[in-house]
C-alpha cells in the first residue's frame, strides 16, 4: 500500500511515522539483537506509539471533527489518513504482541528470566504476594463505585486503570454492578519476587496479575465477576496563547495538569476484556471501534523498559564500552578546556566519544575567576543535570548567567520550570526565547577575560545538553573561539534576550530568518555546477524531511544530474528514484542500537565540500516557527572526520540501513557475500577510547 495518493510528489506524514516505527520494531525481531535489547526495542515501539496518539492521531482527529477543508500536501483527506493510520497501526501493535508472547517473553524464560501468571504461581509465592498486596497496594488504591452519585471518572492520561464487573450489595444498598480501580504512578508495575521463593535467577510478576487475583478485598461482601485492565491515551498538545498571557510561566503551570485529562483518542484493554465491557468504555472515552486496541498482555509495555536494568546478565545485553576522548583532550587529567580550544577548534561525536567535555567546560567556567559571563540554550536537560548545577554555581559565585530557557519543550515543560525557578533564586538572567518561536538552538557562550581582553568561547551542537541521553543519541559537538563564529552566536543570544532587528551572520544559518533560503541557495548552487557539467553532490543526514519548498529543490536537483544521498532516520515525504522526478535521489534510514540524531548537510561546491551540522531537521516548524542555528565546520581535519564518520560509512553501512522505495516503503539493505558493515559498531571501535584528533 502506497503511503500517499497516486500521482503525489509527497509521501503521508503519519504513515511515514509507522513505517519507521516498523522498522525499529524490526530490531526486536532480529535474533542478532541481545534478548533483553529486543524488549527495549518492543518499549521503544510502544513508546513511540503513545506520543504518536498523543500528538499526531488527536491532531487528526481534531481536523476531522472541525471539518477541516482541503487535502495535505500527500493528496489525502484527514478522514482518508485515520482510517489508513488506523489500519496500519493495528497490525503493527497486533505483531508486536505476538512477538512478545512468541519470541522475547519464551526466550527470556529459557535464560532464567520469568514473567509469572497467576496459574503458574505455587503457595510460598501466592502468600508472598498477597503479603504484598495488603502491605503495598491496598493503602493506595481508590475503587469508585459507579453509580448516580460516582460517574465515570475522567481516567489519567496512559494510566493503568481497572475495569471491575460486581455482583451484590454494599453496605449502603448500592448495586451498580461495575466500578474503576486507577493504579497510582507511584506504584511498580513489575514486581521481582525475592529469591527464596523464586523457581528461577529472576521471577517477575506483573502488577496487573496482583491486582486480578486481589481485586475482591476491595469490595467486601460483593462478588466479582470480572476485572479487566484498560488504558486511555489523550490529546496531550497544551494550549497557551502566547500572544495573550502576561506570564508564560504561570500560564504554562496552570495548563500542564490538564495534559493528563485531553480528549481521549485511544483505548487499550488485555484480551480478557469481553465486548460489552470494552462498548461500555468506549461510549464513556466518546471513542469508537477504530480507536480500540485488545491486546494480548500487558497495556503498559513501556513501563516494561525498567526490567532490562534490574538484571544482570551482560549476555543480554549490549557489550558495555567507555567514551573516548580527542587525543587533544587524553593529555592530562584535568586539562585546562580554554587553552585546548584556542589550539584548535575540538569535535566531540557521541555517544562513541565522552559528554563530558561539555560538562567540564561549563564546571570549569563556573569556577574560573577570569570568566565573567556565561550563556546558554536549554531545551531538554532533565531532572538531574550537571550543567545546570555548574550554571546554577557560576551565578551564585557572581558571574553573568543568561539561560534562554524552552518552557514548551514537549513532555520536559516541568523540569524546564523547575531550573527556570532554581536558576531565578540564584540571580541568573533567565528569559524563555521568543513568543510563537521554540528556542531549539543548541548553544553555549562563555566569555573570559585574557591578556586584557575579553575573548569568547562557544559550544555549538546538534543535541541537547542532556548526559543520559548522549550515551543513547548519536550527535555532533564543536568547540571553538573562532572570532566570527562566536561574534555570530552572541547575535542570536542577542536576538533571544533581547530587542531589535536581526543582524547579519557571517557563517551560522539560523531559523526563521536566513536557514531555509542558504539551504535553498546551496542547493541550487549544486544544480547550476551540474548545468555547467561540473561534479555535484548533496549528502544530508537527519531525523525528518518534510518541507515542500526544500523537497521540490531536492526533485529539481535530481532533474538536473545532482547525486543525492539522504539518511532520514524517521520520516521522509520525498519519494527516491521515481523516473522524470528523483532518478538520482537515494534515501536510506540507519536503525540500530543508538537512536540516530546528528544533523549534517554536505554539498561538494565545486570541491569546497562544505560541511554543516545543526539542530534543525528539515521540516516546516525547524525553518519558520523555531529559533535553530546551522553552523559549518571550518577546518579541514574536522570536515574530513564529519564526512567520514557522519556520513560516508552510513552510506556504506550495509547490516542496519533501510533504503526507501518511492512508495514509501523501506527494505532492509542485506549484504549475503562480502565484507559486512554496520556504522554504529564501526565508530564504536574506532573512536570510544579511541586516539582521534
Amino acid at each position: 500500500m502506497t503511503t500517499s495518493q497516486p500521482g503525489s510528489r509527497f509521501l503521508n506524514r503519519e504513515v511515514a511515522q509507522l513505517e519507521f516505527n516498523r522498522r525499529v520494531l524490526a530490531q526486536a525481531e532480529n535474533k542478532d539483537t541481545p534478548l533483553l535489547e529486543r524488549l527495549k526495542f518492543l518499549c521503544i515501539v510502544s513508546s513511540n506509539l503513545d506520543e504518536f496518539f498523543e500528538v499526531r492521531v488527536a491532531g487528526l482527529k481534531e481536523q476531522i471533527n472541525l471539518d477541516t477543508p482541503g487535502f495535505g500536501p500527500d493528496g489525502m483527506l484527514p478522514h482518508e489518513v485515520f482510517k489508513l493510520v488506523s489500519e496500519q497501526t493495528h497490525a503493527l501493535v497486533a505483531r508486536q504482541y505476538q512477538l512478545l508472547n512468541q519470541e522475547i517473553l519464551p526466550g527470556l524464560a529459557n535464560e532464567g528470566v520469568r514473567f509469572l501468571r497467576r496459574v503458574a504461581w505455587n503457595d510460598a509465592q501466592r502468600e508472598w504476594i498477597k503479603a504484598y498486596f495488603f502491605r503495598e497496594l491496598m493503602p493506595v488504591l481508590t475503587p469508585i463505585g459507579l453509580d448516580i452519585s460516582h460517574p465515570f471518572p475522567r481516567v489519567l492520561n496512559k494510566s493503568l486503570n481497572f475495569a471491575v464487573e460486581l455482583e451484590g450489595k454494599d453496605a449502603f444498598g448500592r448495586s451498580s454492578g461495575s466500578a474503576i480501580v486507577q493504579a497510582p504512578r507511584v506504584l511498580p508495575r513489575v514486581i521481582l519476587l525475592p529469591n527464596e521463593i523464586s523457581s528461577s535467577e529472576y521471577n517477575f510478576v506483573f502488577l496487573s496479575s496482583i491486582l486480578h487475583a486481589h481485586v475482591g478485598e476491595l469490595f467486601s461482601g460483593m462478588s466479582v465477576l470480572g476485572c479487566y485492565q484498560f488504558r486511555a491515551t489523550r490529546n496531550s498538545d497544551l494550549f497557551v496563547d502566547e500572544e495573550e498571557v502576561k506570564n508564560l510561566r504561570i500560564a504554562l503551570q496552570g495548563e500542564l495538569p490538564q495534559r493528563h485529562f485531553g480528549n481521549a483518542v485511544r483505548l487499550e484493554v488485555a484480551d480478557s476484556c469481553p465486548k460489552h465491557m470494552s462498548d461500555f468504555l468506549l461510549d464513556q472515552l466518546g471513542l469508537s471501534r477504530d480507536d480500540f486496541y485488545q491486546v494480548e498482555g500487558p497495556v503498559n509495555l513501556v513501563r516494561l523498559m525498567q526490567v532490562p536494568d534490574r538484571i544482570e546478565r551482560p549476555n543480554l545485553k549490549y557489550p558495555p564500552f567507555i567514551p573516548g576522548l580527542p587525543l587533544t583532550l587524553q593529555k592530562k587529567k584535568a586539562p585546562d578546556i580554554f587553552q585546548m580550544i584556542r589550539k584548535n577548534d575540538i569535535l566531540l561525536h557521541h555517544p562513541y566519544q565522552s559528554f563530558q567535555p561539555v560538562i567540564h567546560f561549563l564546571q570549569q567556567a563556573a569556577v574560573d575567576a577570569d570568566v565573567v559571563s556565561i550563556k546558554q540554550t536549554v531545551y531538554r536537560t532533565g531532572t538531574d543535570s550537571l550543567i545546570m548545577a555548574a550554571l546554577i554555581a557560576a551565578a551564585g559565585r557572581g558571574k553573568e548567567v543568561t539561560v534562554v530557557v524552552e518552557l514548551l519543550a514537549r513532555f520536559d515543560e516541568e523540569a524546564n520550570i523547575n531550573w527556570a525557578s532554581r536558576l531565578e533564586e540564584v540571580g541568573a538572567h533567565v528569559v524563555y526565547g521568543v513568543v510563537g518561536h521554540k528556542t531549539h538552538a543548541k548553544m553555549a557562550m562563555v566569555v573570559r577575560r585574557e591578556e586584557g581582553k575579553l575573548r569568547r568561547y562557544v559550544h555549538v551542537g546538534t543535541g541537547n545538553y542532556h548526559a543520559g541521553t548522549a550515551r543513547l543519541y548519536t550527535d555532533f559537538g564543536l568547540f571553538t573561539c573562532n572570532e566570527e563564529v562566536c561574534a555570530d552566536v552572541n547575535e542570536v543570544f542577542m536576538q533571544l534576550t533581547g530587542l531589535g532587528k536581526a543582524g547579519k551572520l557571517k557563517y551560522l544559518w539560523q531559523s526563521p530568518f536566513s536557514f531555509h533560503s542558504q539551504m535553498l541557495a546551496a542547493i541550487d548552487n549544486e544544480v547550476q555546477n551540474a548545468k555547467a557539467g561540473k561534479p555535484a553532490r548533496i549528502i544530508a543526514k537527519m531525523n525528518a524531511l518534510l518541507e515542500p519548498e526544500i523537497i521540490k529543490a531536492l526533485y529539481n536537483a535530481s532533474g538536473a544530474g545532482v547525486k543525492i544521498d539522504l539518511i532520514v532516520r524517521g520520516v521522509c515525504a520525498l519519494r527516491p528514484g521515481i523516473k522524470g522526478l528523483s532518478e538520482n535521489i537515494r534515501v536510506r534510514s540507519i536503525i540500530g542500537r543508538f537512536l540516530e540524531h546528528t544533523r549534517i548537510f554536505y554539498f561538494r561546491r565545486g570541491g569546497a565540500n562544505d560541511i554543516y551540522l545543526s539542530s534543525a531537521d528539515w521540516m516546516d516548524r525547524n525553518f519558520f516557527r523555531r529559533i535553530e542555528i546551522c553552523f559549518p565546520v571550518l577546518e579541514a581535519k574536522l570536515k574530513k572526520r564529519v564526512l567520514t564518520e557522519g556520513l560516508n560509512m552510513y552510506l556504506r553501512d550495509n547490516r542496519q540501513a533501510w533504503e526507501m522505495d518511492g512508495n514509501g516503503h523501506y527494505h532492509l539493505k542485506t549484504r549475503r557475500r562480502g565484507k559486512k558493515l554496520c556504522a554504529q559498531e564501526m565508530l564504536l571501535t574506532e573512536l570510544a577510547a579511541a586516539k582521534q584528533g
